[in-house]
């Protein structure tokens, strides 16, 4: 009998550790590049081995009639054609299986929506530009991105709901738009929150800085974990992640130290099971501060 019950248990611990270990949410690190030419290539950023999404930051201006521009600070200039270059990277950060986004919006720029048809416009641009289409004049070459981020922060708030369903709608002719979005934490996002509740977005990496009323602070995390719930249980998103400065120069308030973040932050994310790990902003404080590499294996 004492022999059975060895056996019974030497079969059950094993299935036991796989269960608890497959509970445990995992995640990925995604981060924003772009916007300083001293934070290296697209290429290196993939290279490092620490990222699962790029986002290219910024087109500033778009909507209202306006011609797009993109908008890569000091890596290259569009308006030459200096950014069809990128192509090459691009498609080596894919082909270790990196998604790449480019992102509308930012802090500074001249954008926004007048109309459900301009948003419709908007969207057949991108579409032809930097997606599936075709044009004569492709600012990043001939590299198709993998979707579009939204980081609305001015401008008007209405038909991001529009563009969000009509580049949501393009996935039907062959290749998935993937679709993420980068809201303030104060829960609704006043420039998103209509853009999210379609219901669209594959990715949603929440601002948790800049915003005291929902950020960490001085080691208390009680606002953030309240707004983190808030935001996995009334957004309908595949998977939402934690928007953080990647070091104190990054933003105004709202760093977590890296090892405030694996002991506390992160365990209590990663209980919902739309955790899908942490957002840094940017590539150039993230090489300065190594954040993503302290924490790399506890994501």
């Amino acid at each position: 009998m004492a022999s059975q019950t060895k056996k019974l248990s030497l079969i059950l611990i094993p299935l036991l550790i796989s269960f608890l270990t497959s509970s445990v949410q995992s995640g990925g690190i995604a981060v924003y590049w772009g916007q300083d030419g001293r934070e290296g290539t697209l290429k290196s950023t993939c290279d490092s081995g620490n990222y699962v999404i790029v986002i290219l930051a910024f087109l500033t201006t778009f909507g209202n009639g306006k011609t797009p521009v993109l908008n890569l600070a000091g890596h290259c200039d569009p308006s030459t054609g200096g950014c069809k270059s990128l192509s090459t990277d691009i498609q080596a950060c894919q082909a270790k299986g990196i998604k790449v986004l480019l992102s509308l919006g930012g802090g500074v720029g001249s954008y926004t929506l007048s109309s459900a048809s301009d948003a419709q416009s908007v969207a057949e641009y991108l579409w032809n530009n930097y997606l599936g289409g075709t044009s004569s004049n492709r600012p990043l070459g001939n590299a198709v991105l993998d979707g579009i981020d939204f980081d609305i922060e001015l401008g008007g708030t209405n038909y991001y709901d529009v563009l969000s369903k009509s580049l949501s709608s393009y996935s039907s002719k062959g290749r998935k738009v993937y679709l993420s979005a980068a809201p303030q934490c104060p829960y609704p996002d006043a420039h998103l929150g209509q853009a999210l509740s379609t219901g669209l977005f594959d990715y949603v990496w929440v601002q948790f800085y800049n915003n005291q009323p929902c950020e960490y602070q001085s080691g208390d995390i009680t606002k953030l974990t309240n707004s983190w719930n808030t935001w996995t249980s009334k957004v309908d998103a595949s998977k939402i992640f934690i928007g953080l400065p990647a070091s104190t120069a990054a933003a105004g308030s709202g760093y977590i130290p890296p090892s405030t973040l694996e002991s506390q932050v992160l365990p209590m994310a990663k209980k919902s099971s739309k955790y899908g790990g942490i957002m840094l902003w940017n590539r150039y404080y993230d090489v300065l501060n190594n954040y993503s590499g302290q924490v790399l294996k506890s994501v």
